[in-house]
């Protein structure tokens, strides 16, 4: 079987394949300061429940964009499963996409996994739209290269921002408001961030999509995904998909396109 991890800067996210089958699925928060021994102590726990055992997993993929939990999730893989993990960005490690960035040793793990796994599912030209502690647009072009996007912070981190910084804003959960003129400083700020990172969104589809497709044919595909990709997805019809499985998909047609016997093509 297949060990898949993905480390965010909020989450590390660790999957088991059996083949194309996902036998089980868990995250915990990003810490740099946890070590092997700690995960393998809590990434037992959680397989034996699913019926796993260590001894299950022959292999392992890895995708990081915390440097600094990245030793201690390959010690993870080498002392308590006994294997060396294909390493997203690695030299040498076929991604089966062209990465036309100016410097493509700057495109992040997680985005890079996301475009591999959209490309295989949806028809090109895509923007996967990412809502997590960042909120990224990743661009594929029609030929199915990674050709960039862009970067703004996530929902949840600029709320907490803003609660940090104004001494009379309170810190509030990130709900749809029924309207958009708020009657009160809680639904005021609600109705800020949700609608306003709605707007945000479409803007940037908007602007992303004359640029990739200027004639509107091809059509661009839009995918969410990410903790709060379905919320706002509910509230625009300029986001076609919700795909919460892109990540762990990527990682294993990553490891598939690499393994001897089990090459795959990017559609």
């Amino acid at each position: 079987m297949l060990l898949a991890i993905d480390a965010g800067n909020t989450n590390v996210v660790f999957a088991v394949f059996d083949g194309d089958e996902k036998r089980g699925q868990w995250r915990i928060s990003t810490d740099s300061r946890r070590t092997a021994d700690e995960y393998a102590v809590w990434l037992f726990s959680l397989m034996a429940v699913k019926g796993l055992k260590p001894a299950d997993i022959h292999a392992a993929v890895l995708s990081s964009v915390v440097p600094a939990a990245t030793f201690d999730l390959n010690r993870l893989c080498t002392n308590h499963f006994q294997c060396e993990p294909m390493r997203v960005g690695d030299p040498g490690v076929d991604l089966g996409i062209k990465v036309l960035l100016d410097n493509p040793k700057e495109a992040g793990a997680d985005r890079l996994v996301n475009s591999i796994a959209a490309a295989e599912t949806y028809p090109a030209p895509l923007i996967i739209v990412d809502i997590g502690t960042g909120t990224t647009f990743d661009v594929v072009d029609r030929d199915g290269n990674f050709v960039g996007g862009a970067i703004a912070p996530g929902p949840s981190l600029a709320l907490d921002a803003l609660h940090k910084v104004a001494a009379q804003l309170p810190k509030v959960e990130i709900v749809r408001p029924a309207h958009v003129v708020g009657k009160g400083t809680v639904a005021a700020m609600q109705s800020g961030m949700f609608w306003g990172y709605t707007s945000m969104i479409e803007g940037l589809i908007t602007r992303i999509s004359a640029e990739l497709s200027p004639t509107g044919d091809p059509p661009v595909t839009v995918i969410a995904t990410g903790g709060l990709g379905r919320t706002f997805a509910e509230a625009t019809s300029m986001i076609h998909h919700v795909d919460n499985e892109l990540t762990m998909r990527g990682l294993l047609s990553v490891y598939k396109r690499n393994t001897p016997g089990n090459k795959t093509a990017v559609k």
